[in-house]
């Protein structure tokens, strides 16, 4: 019997700029980077872009992109903020959703992110249902 594992990467932050500034001022708790959108980048977003294989022995074997193996979707705020500030792990992750549509006869591994989350059992609201025109796709990901 065949066996088969789907890991997704659900990545998003929440907006953080300073509306009066239209900034991200510093965030203390984030130290020592200038903001959490920093840290979280440089601790988990940038390392998958490029992380290590290793051997017995701990040594190098080869880097790669998990996000290339991955099902993976960003929201929004986090996507716009790291192709200003991030612009090398942005283009990691375009690099790597590019390359799983090789890989998957046209299938990329990036999915569209929802805005809410739909509970299936609540029959109350059965009207709740996603359309194309509500979900947002950003433009630099290929859409079939």
């Amino acid at each position: 019997m065949d066996r088969y594992i789907c890991i997704h990467g659900h990545f998003y932050q929440p907006p953080r700029e300073n509306p009066w500034l239209e900034a991200i001022e510093i965030q203390d708790s984030a130290f020592p980077y200038h903001d959490w959108n920093e840290k979280i980048n440089a601790e988990c977003y940038a390392p998958n872009s490029a992380s290590r294989i290793l051997d017995g022995e701990r040594r190098i074997m080869d880097i790669v992109s998990n996000y290339v193996r991955i099902s993976f979707n960003f929201g929004p705020t986090l996507l716009s903020w790291m192709q200003t500030f991030a612009s090398d792990v942005y283009q990691a992750i375009l690099d790597a959703d590019r390359q799983s549509m090789e890989r998957y006869s046209g299938h990329g591994n990036a999915i569209a992110q929802v805005y809410n989350h739909l509970n299936p059992a609540n029959k109350a609201k059965p009207c709740c249902r996603i359309r194309p025109e509500m979900v947002e796709s950003p433009s630099d990901f290929k859409v079939f």
